[in-house]
């Protein structure tokens, strides 16, 4: 208020009374602001009990959505930690929740008008919790479902496999048994050492008669003719895989094959040269090269899949073989027993298999089992003949093929497999016995 001025004081003797006068300063009380300022007052504290009545209920959610926040952190973690524990989760819905804190963040923000490092700390968590539940998304393409789905079909494949194992119970070695009754499914491990689809003439497949310590070893060749130029040599199956052979072998001018019919036993490749016409060998172990001349042998007579292949050699449990036609025998496979030592011919049988109906040939415990194309992706066994008792039969054991054709097909004593080279593939097969 503004300070009280001083005023005139007159006085007169005539009258019998004396008279003052003041004069005070024009000045009005300012009540209007008085009045104004306790509205104010009313409306701060209104506006604070309306404050404090948000930060009870802010509060209370926060307190809700902590919780929240807690299981969503711990069903994250548990989908981290492995399948085994998963429980199934709609991203989206996480997605909803965290956008949910991201609002009430916010809004306790701008309500506090705080830039308290605590908001930051919350969105940064809240930005790390949408990145993982965006990773984890990417990494489970479809809730795990299909994830699921897939171990419940390699369940049930694994659980074939044991049922077929237990079938077949192989008595390694032995021939106790009246035959082959089966053929698994091909097993295709995969394209060749090569990786060239035009390499469609080789083979593959592991020593029938495996040296001490090679008993892992795979072998394959392959080119884009029938004709043989090397052998690859791998440890194991996985360097097979691998592309990492630790031998090559180049076949010198003079020694190149055809045919595409050979193997290694003994740690010795057994194959068909082309000129002059004649089989040969090669040891592994001494790099000594060897021939023999089969007179009888026709070059007229192939196989119906692969030119050139007149000599098919073939191990078992009974030795070393060679199948081949003749003129004689107006191209009727004839059987050879091959003597390993002296490497000539201790033994013919003929077979009424006509070789150029015949897709392939290959012998199990003496009984060599000759297969004709079925269809495309179907071949079939159809006749036998027991060299053991000379008796030969026709029956019908269909099997699938990878591709429609093949150029190499043996038997493996020791694993009781069938290996093929179908069209640049190596692929295999479990032999099942009666």
């Amino acid at each position: 208020m503004e300070a009280w001025e001083s005023g005139n004081v007159t006085t007169s003797v005539d009258e019998p009374e004396c008279v003052c006068s003041v004069y005070l300063p024009d000045i009005t009380f300012p009540a209007d602001r008085v009045e104004n300022m306790q509205q104010v007052t009313r409306d701060l504290i209104l506006e604070v009990e309306i404050q404090i009545n948000k930060m009870v209920s802010y509060k209370g959610k926060l307190e809700i959505f902590l919780g929240e926040l807690k299981n969503l952190t711990i069903r994250v973690e548990m989908l981290e930690s492995g399948p085994d524990k998963y429980i199934k989760l709609d991203f989206e819905l996480l997605r909803i929740e965290l956008r949910e804190f991201e609002v009430l963040v916010s809004q306790l923000k701008e309500s506090l008008n705080s830039t308290s490092p605590m908001f930051d700390s919350l969105y940064t968590e809240i930005h790390n919790m949408s990145l993982i539940v965006d990773q984890l998304e990417t990494y489970d393409k479809s809730n795990l479902d299909v994830i699921r789905i897939e171990f419940a079909k390699l369940q049930r494949k694994l659980e074939d496999c044991q049922k077929e194992v237990n079938i077949m119970k192989p008595d390694i070695g032995n021939c106790n048994h009246k035959g082959v009754m089966s053929i698994s499914k091909p097993m295709v491990s995969q394209l060749n050492a090569h990786l060239n689809a035009e390499y469609k003439f080789g083979g593959w497949g592991k020593d029938s008669k495996p040296a001490r310590g090679y008993e892992s070893m795979y072998w394959y060749g392959a080119y884009s003719s029938p004709s043989v130029y090397e052998f690859y040599l791998y440890s194991n199956y996985n360097k097979l895989i691998l592309r990492s052979s630790f031998t090559h072998h180049g076949l010198p001018q003079g020694y190149e094959g055809t045919g595409n019919n050979y193997i290694i036993h003994g740690n010795t490749i057994y194959y068909q040269v082309d000129n002059p016409f004649r089989m040969s060998k090669l040891n592994l172990t001494t790099s000594v090269y060897s021939h023999r001349d089969i007179t009888k042998a026709s070059e007229r007579f192939t196989y119906s899949y692969s030119p050139n292949q007149f000599l098919d050699f073939a191990a078992d449990e009974k030795g070393l073989w060679v199948m081949y036609a003749t003129e004689e025998a107006k191209g009727k496979i004839v059987i050879a027993k091959i003597n390993e030592q002296s490497f000539g011919i201790e033994d013919e049988w003929t077979t009424s298999a006509f070789k150029p109906l015949v897709g392939n040939a290959f012998m199990v415990c003496g009984v060599m089992y000759a297969t004709r194309p079925g269809d495309l992706k179907t071949e079939e066994i159809f006749y036998s003949y027991d060299t053991n008792t000379g008796q030969e039969k026709y029956f019908s054991i269909p099997f699938q093929k990878f591709q429609e054709s093949f150029v190499n097909l043996d038997y493996n004593p020791t694993d009781h497999k069938l290996y093929m080279y179908n069209n640049g593939y190596y692929v295999s097969y479990n032999v099942r016995f009666n």
